[in-house]
């Protein structure tokens, strides 16, 4: 009987095969903004606890979120929000069975990317002034 040859390959198909694409790029990050909110979330939690607990506790909080690294966490949350309704709009207009063929995908996946963008930067803005 002759023995098997066997192909040296990878487990599964990866980068090596699939090449990177506006939706899959959504999808990912998708998902990733669903989980990155939570930070914006504890840090207004927390905020508003430290307002609660004492005058001194509320100034460090108060400090933190408005310095640097507070500042960005707040714009990556409004980003993350605007991203996240952007591509939940989208996936209701899936669920109504339209836009599924490749070249609408795409446009739909660069207009939430471009629209996040847009609105993150019309919030700063409205917030700043």
């Amino acid at each position: 009987m002759a023995e098997a040859k066997r192909v040296e390959r990878p487990l599964s198909p990866h980068l090596q095969i699939y090449r990177w694409q506006i939706p899959m790029l959504t999808s990912i990050l998708t998902r990733i903004t669903g989980h990155a909110l939570y930070a914006g979330f504890f840090l207004a939690v927390w905020w508003l606890l430290a307002a609660a607990i004492s005058p001194e506790y509320f100034d460090f909080v108060n400090w933190l979120a408005t310095s640097w690294i507070g500042i960005l966490i707040w714009v990556g949350s409004a980003w993350a929000m605007w991203f996240h309704y952007l591509t939940g709009l989208r996936h209701l207009y899936y669920d109504a069975g339209k836009g599924l063929d490749v070249p609408t995908a795409e446009k739909l996946g660069w207009a939430c990317l471009i629209g996040s963008v847009v609105l993150t930067a019309l919030t700063v803005l409205l917030v700043a002034m």
